[in-house]
């Protein structure tokens, strides 16, 4: 079974947007997959240029084998490493293993091992900085009586901020209004980057203080020792990876003990089976690995079976809570999209990804094919 012909739909409206990526093989057999989004018609041409003309014609019909393919074509662009080419891998990738639960009829989680639940709990996860804490704890509060959150994350510091705040004085606010609103929860906080070590410390030491359980990217991501001594600072768990797509650098988080929770994304990194090396790299090092998936496309639907079928996985899966006024490009892609439910959320028993494409979404996207002629 080789793949005999690779389209691509990107978004034609929204430059943030998603490309979809279908794959069909000499067999005339399908799988859908997608690229992340931000940008994704950039990654759509990286991948019809440098990965397309090493994928068609090969032979898909091992799932074991995928590993070296994809390790195959991303050698061939050593020169260009980089998000790009991770991020046109992860189309191809999420594609192939679309592919082949359909074929088995069986979902994908399945198919990557002893799926030990289909049924994931989720927290709720804000991306605003702009709101004010007031308004925030009044969203979760409604988020909570609607679909039933037991777990929360807020954003504190701004985005690679230096030091600075959204304004002044909002994360000293924020933190303990949201512990005293939400004690039967579990709280969470994403800094983005924001801090130097020393900072990250103090605001750390607010946040033991206060009950919150999970610190994540207190310090530019690329600042390795910064992170490291965060982390060895405090009790607090601290987390990172989401930004990084080098099976090296995760090495590195992982053997240095950088943080205490591994996450990387998988569309970021360039697929599931090179999520799953991670995650299976983490487990040999007792961590716990809780991936990235910010946004309401297929890379939440992808992190709910990686998280049902992996043994560290941690206790909860990433679920965006914001509508169309943050991501205006996330809607209507998908048929038959998993709502929540009392806080989970739940696979069901279809094939593959168990999503299919809107035809309306396909007709208004940009459209490229590539089958090697």
């Amino acid at each position: 079974m080789k793949i005999s012909k690779i389209e691509t739909f990107t978004d034609s409206k929204f430059v943030k947007g998603v490309t979809l990526v279908k794959i069909t093989t000499d067999t005339d057999d399908i799988g859908w997959g997608q690229i992340s989004p931000y940008y994704s018609d950039i990654s759509s041409l990286v991948l019809h240029r440098q990965v397309a003309p090493f994928i068609i014609g090969k032979d898909i019909s091992n799932l074991k084998d995928l590993g070296n393919l994809l390790d195959i074509v991303y050698d061939k662009q050593h020169k260009f490493p980089g998000t790009f080419m991770c991020r046109a891998l992860g189309g191809i990738d999420t594609a192939i293993w679309d592919l082949h639960g359909r074929l088995k009829e069986k979902p994908v989680c399945d198919l990557i091992g002893n799926c030990k639940t289909k049924k994931i709990r989720v927290y709720g996860s804000s991306m605003k900085r702009q709101i004010t804490p007031k308004n925030e704890v009044e969203r979760f509060k409604k988020l909570v009586d609607e679909y039933g959150f037991t777990a929360f994350k807020f954003r504190i510091g701004s985005e690679v901020g230096r030091n600075r705040d959204e304004w002044e004085g909002r994360t000293e606010e924020i933190i303990p209004l949201m512990s005293k609103n939400f004690q039967s929860c579990d709280l969470l906080v994403d800094a983005n980057s924001c801090y130097t070590p020393s900072k990250a410390i103090e605001i750390g030491k607010i946040l033991e203080a206060n009950g919150i359980i999970h610190y994540e990217e207190p310090c530019p991501y690329w600042e390795h020792e910064w992170t490291k001594e965060v982390t060895d600072s405090l009790k607090i768990d601290v987390t990172g990876g989401e930004q990084d797509n080098s099976l090296t650098i995760f090495k590195k988080y992982i053997n240095e003990k950088i943080v205490n929770i591994i996450q990387p994304d998988v569309l970021y990194l360039g697929g599931i089976e090179r999520t799953l090396r991670v995650a299976m790299y983490a487990k040999q090092n007792n961590m716990i690995c809780t991936p990235h998936a910010a946004n309401m496309s297929l890379v939440t639907i992808f992190t709910l079976h990686l998280l049902a079928s992996i043994e560290n996985a941690g206790p909860y899966l990433e679920y965006s809570i914001e509508g169309e006024d943050f991501y205006p490009w996330q809607n209507n892609i998908y048929n038959d999209y998993p709502k929540i439910k009392d806080g989970y959320l739940v696979i069901e028993n279809k094939p593959g990804w168990g999503i299919e494409p809107n035809q309306k979404w396909l007709e208004q996207a940009n459209y490229q094919m590539f089958d090697g002629k």
